[in-house]
């Protein structure tokens, strides 16, 4: 049987870093990734033969559990009937009309490939509407790897950026402008500069990539109220929070409605896709319907909207209130075990999402986020992966909890987080 630690080595010989996404790597938790061969349920099983209850769900999608017989079967069907056309199917317009009824901030959807390609379809929606090159995002949050939102944060509140990596043009990260999330005072100072420039302010309404940050008081409220003053459009990243807060997405919960709104693989039931939508006067901008140009071969794959299809319908039966408050007190357990052993955590959690951060602050923004104790998470998650718990490789990631995770999965997730010494 070929091991994990094979098949990492074979990898990086024919991978960079071994992987095809930089987390899965490990690095950052001081050790090698373990290689899946399957997953069923809340359980994923490695190449090595070791059963982990796993809390990643592939980085949020899987809410009804891995392999949900019916997503798999709509799968499996739509594949038996071809794998791609390249042309029109029933299904992509089946699930964009229930993408539109469910999300209040939809009213016409563009499906693509990705939570990338949806955020950058969106932005230059966005500019074609407005005529603006800017936008603004938040440190801390992430909106995919397109060169415009790899972006650190120059010298001063509302300076240009610089490029976050090499490979990025400082001429095309100059119009990503820079605020602290939860800042409303900060938005305004950027605005007050750079407001007739600025086409559109792009957020996690429930921020997930520094560890989960919810939106503070008024935050969102702010959010659109500044862009309504200046003109510019509001758009709600909702690859993580879509359908994980609630049915209908943070806007719902929260009851404020963005301009644009992007989606990812939670609406293919984790097969590679994304959306973007909104307004119906906006959406009427891209081609063929207008002029601002986006296109794919794989958009609206016959195989990823049948799973998706199937993924919306069963998650529109589910009791979301209940898994909420199974989360919330499964979390709540973790936090005062880890106290009764002398560490300190902040609790984070909404929906079906929760962090522990290591740390006494709150944590409402990248740089709180930054003060919890990275050295002992990484401790945390090879004792919890040492004892069959599948966490995210990295401090700054949500836990994530699904309707397939039953009582003796948090129960022995528990037990680990008992006998986590440091």
């Amino acid at each position: 049987m070929t091991s994990s630690s094979d098949l990492f080595k074979k990898a990086q010989e024919v991978m960079p870093g071994g992987v095809n996404s930089p987390v899965r790597a490990c690095k950052s938790v001081g050790c090698d990734p373990c290689f899946i061969e399957k997953a069923k349920g809340s359980h994923m099983w490695t190449v090595d033969g070791e059963d982990l209850v796993d809390f990643v769900m592939s980085w949020g999608p899987m809410m009804l559990g891995h392999g949900y017989d019916e997503v798999d079967n709509a799968a499996i069907e739509a594949v038996k009937k071809g794998a791609s056309f390249g042309a029109p199917c029933p299904d992509e317009v089946n699930l964009a009309s229930e993408i539109v009824e469910m999300v209040p901030g939809i009213e016409m959807v563009r499906m693509v490939n990705s939570g990338t390609e949806a955020t950058m379809s969106a932005l230059r929606l966005a500019r074609g509407v407005t005529g603006r090159d800017k936008v603004l995002k938040f440190e801390g949050c992430y909106h995919g790897h397109s060169d415009c939102f790899l972006a650190s944060a120059g010298s001063g509140l509302a300076t240009f950026s610089i490029p976050g990596t090499p490979g990025v043009p400082e001429d095309i990260v100059k119009h990503t402008l820079l605020a602290p999330y939860n800042d409303l005072g900060a938005v305004k100072a950027v605005f007050e500069k750079h407001g007739s420039d600025i086409a559109a302010i792009i957020v996690e309404p429930v921020a997930g990539n520094m560890g989960l940050v919810l939106p503070g008081e008024g935050f969102l409220q702010g959010l659109r109220d500044i862009c309504d003053e200046y003109g510019a459009l509001l758009i709600f990243d909702e690859v993580i929070s879509g359908f994980r807060v609630c049915l209908g997405g943070a806007q719902k919960r929260f009851g404020i409605t963005p301009d644009l709104t992007t989606m990812g693989k939670i609406i293919g039931g984790g097969f590679p896709v994304g959306c973007y939508g909104g307004k119906r006067k906006y959406m009427e901008r891209i081609s063929p319907c207008g002029d601002v140009y986006q296109a794919g071969t794989l958009s609206g794959n016959p195989v990823a909207m049948a799973a998706g299809l199937a993924t919306v319908r069963a998650l529109a039966k589910q009791d979301y209130k209940a898994l909420e408050e199974r989360t919330l007190k499964f979390a709540t357990a973790l936090k005062e075990a880890l106290a009764e052993n002398g560490f300190t955590t902040t609790l984070n959690h909404i929906g079906s999402i929760f962090t522990l951060f290591f740390t006494d602050s709150e944590v409402v923004d990248f740089e709180s986020a930054k003060s919890g104790d990275t050295e002992l998470y990484s401790k945390f998650y090879r004792h919890m992966r040492k004892n069959g718990i599948n966490l995210a490789p990295s401090a700054f990631e949500c836990t994530f909890t699904s309707f397939a995770h039953t009582e003796d999965d948090y129960e022995k997730a528990l037990n680990a987080v008992k006998s986590f010494k440091g």
